[in-house]
């Protein structure tokens, strides 16, 4: 069986003194946010989190959640239920949501921490609180005073817990596709009907109810994406006063059966005729739900980050007591019948790849986080706008790469096992699976590659990649003179003069034909991850040295810094060189002529 402890100095190092989280939140107006309450956020977090949630992942794997086709009743596994009462008991539903709806108004980055613990301890069981989050903001930013009033404080509270509806059986990212209706009533309220799927946490018993948000049309919607509305559907019916009525027309009509996750219920959704409430404004639903979406998709990342962290950790455990042949520069252990694995050159390979990537993708998650707090409470007019567009620019880089190298470090951690790893009693197997679906929710990697170059570079004119490139020079003409750091300087200014060449050639290129955009967005996306992770180990090093870090831990980000620029930053020419290549190379070969 996997284990699982959180890495509370590697979080502290990152929050406190590479992104210097504790005066940030402190100028922001966020005056709680004082480095004891954080420390306390941690401690804490980490002992719910090791005690509580990871010894029922493997629970929720191998039992599952099971569905009443007679009621349409969800049961989660064992356990969980008591873990969500002490989660929402411990007031970690609210941590981050503001006060007046009963949450503890600490800043946004002091909970991202938290939800890395959850997702590393038991992605599955965190997928139920997910969307809450999501389903808050949405409601914050467009939802009516009574519907703030009606629903925030549950689900702030995490009495109740929430839903995003969009997908049906014959859409998914095309959602002006969809076919679910709207109808309006007499009383002010509107009749949902139409099915939806994959809907996760759609049913379950942890809570007495869930608020659905649903995508559907109105009678007088135009065609496509322009004609999209979003309704507050619970799965009780809840009066404008508050005052709860009898069960709503909506119910799970299955569960799927998945590759992974198997503790998450992903439901299958049937609203006959349900009631529901319109958020904001006729027709503009979309804009209301990318609210919930990019919320979620910032999460997602994370949960790639998680379960990368849980996988390295296992596979350095195993790596340093598995006894396998010798050193080939001769024995390194010769007290013992062989050497640890660690000791050999590919082992280490595969372990210092997911050090890199999880260290270094959790200052780019962490960073992404704070860039939220300073949109939202900056005092600066350009300070707010800069980080709204690094935000924007980074959620697609944050969600893809994260969960990419997710399913890349499950994988390294399950090789490092052996055939053991394949074995599913050491649950490295498990955690390679549930890695998958982190790829594909929430936008696949392709939805988010032509997000970042269709829409944040060429739609929005590079604001965002302009605000990174800014933050890179300025990191480097800060550091011209700082030995510790010398050796990475040349290489990340040459990749971001590279960035900035290739955006442009991308862009004359797409202004000829439009197609060279989806046929570079891939790469580029790639591309863009691993500079950008270069820039956030620089920054590490530079940060650990002038930190008062044990000799020890400035060695381990010194020397996997080296290992970053030397073996995954050379990633990056492969994806610049295809980034180079021509649509044709794609659309030459007929659809008919790919089974010849």
């Amino acid at each position: 069986m996997s284990t699982y402890k959180a890495p509370l100095a590697d979080m502290r190092f990152v929050l406190f003194d590479v992104l210097g989280a504790e005066a940030q939140f402190q100028r922001l107006g966020y005056t709680d946010a004082t480095r004891d309450v954080l420390d306390a956020v941690l401690e804490e977090g980490a002992r719910f989190n090791e005690t509580v949630l990871a010894p029922l992942n493997a629970i929720g794997d191998q039992i599952g959640c099971s569905h009443d086709k007679a009621t349409g009743a969800v049961t989660t596994p064992p356990g969980f239920k008591q873990a969500y009462t002490q989660f929402v008991e411990g007031g970690w539903s609210g941590l981050t949501a503001e006060i007046k709806f009963g949450g503890q108004g600490l800043p946004h980055a002091a909970g991202v921490p938290l939800k890395e613990m959850i997702d590393a301890a038991n992605l599955a069981w965190g997928n139920f609180p997910l969307l809450s989050h999501g389903a808050t903001e949405a409601l914050l930013h467009h939802g009516e005073e009574w519907q703030q009033e009606v629903f925030l404080k549950p689900l702030v509270e995490g009495r109740w817990t929430g839903t995003m509806c969009l997908t049906e059986p014959h859409c998914g990212t095309d959602l002006g596709l969809l076919k679910t209706k709207a109808e309006p009533q007499a009383d002010g309220s509107y009749s949902i009907s139409g099915t939806k799927i994959f809907i996760t946490a759609g049913e379950h018993d942890l809570t007495d109810n869930i608020i659905h948000l649903v995508l559907a049309r109105l009678p007088d919607a135009p065609a496509g994406s322009k004609g999209i509305s979003l309704f507050i559907v619970p799965k009780i019916k809840v009066a404008r006063d508050g005052s709860i009525g009898e069960a709503n027309a909506v119910r799970c009509g299955s569960l799927e059966h998945k590759m992974g996750i198997h503790g998450s219920a992903t439901c299958v959704m049937n609203f006959d005729g349900a009631q529901g409430y319109l958020i904001g404004q006729p027709h503009k639903g979309l804009m209301a739900m990318f609210t919930m979406m990019n919320t979620a998709r910032l999460a997602v990342g994370l949960q790639g980050l998680g379960l990368s962290d849980r996988a390295l950790q296992n596979a350095l455990r195993y790596s340093r007591d598995r006894l396998q042949m010798r050193a080939l520069s001769g024995a390194k252990f010769p007290e013992l019948p062989a050497d640890p694995i660690i000791v050999h050159p590919d082992v280490r390979r595969m372990l210092l790849t997911c050090k890199a990537l999880v260290e270094g993708g959790r200052v780019m998650g962490y960073d992404a986080a704070l860039q939220v707090d300073i949109a939202h409470a900056s005092g600066d007019e350009k300070e707010r706008a800069d980080a709204d567009a690094l935000i924007g620019f980074m959620t697609p880089i944050v969600k893809a790469c994260l969960t990419e190298w997710g399913v890349e470090c499950t994988y390294h951690a399950l090789q490092c096992f052996g055939g053991h790893g394949y074995i599913a009693e050491h649950g490295m197997e498990q955690l390679a699976r549930d890695a998958r679906i982190t790829t594909l929710y929430e936008g696949t990697t392709g939805i988010q590659a032509l997000d970042l170059l269709g829409r944040k570079v060429m739609q929005l004119q590079g604001a965002g990649l302009r605000v990174m490139l800014e933050k890179i020079e300025r990191f480097c003409a800060d550091n011209e003179g700082n030995a510790a750091v010398a050796e990475f300087i040349g290489p990340l200014r040459a990749k971001a003069g590279e960035w900035q060449q290739l955006t442009m050639a991308v862009g004359k290129r797409a202004a000829a034909n439009p197609d060279e955009v989806g046929a570079a967005a891939y790469d580029y996306l790639m591309y863009s991850g691993y500079v950008s992770l270069a820039y956030w180990w620089a920054r590490s090093v530079a940060a650990s040295e002038a930190s008062s870090q044990s000799a020890r831990f400035k060695t381990g980000k010194r020397e996997t810094a080296r290992f970053y620029f030397a073996r995954l930053l050379p990633r990056s020419q492969a994806h610049a060189i295809t980034i180079g290549a021509s649509v044709e190379t794609l659309t030459g070969l007929d659809a008919e002529a790919f089974d010849v």
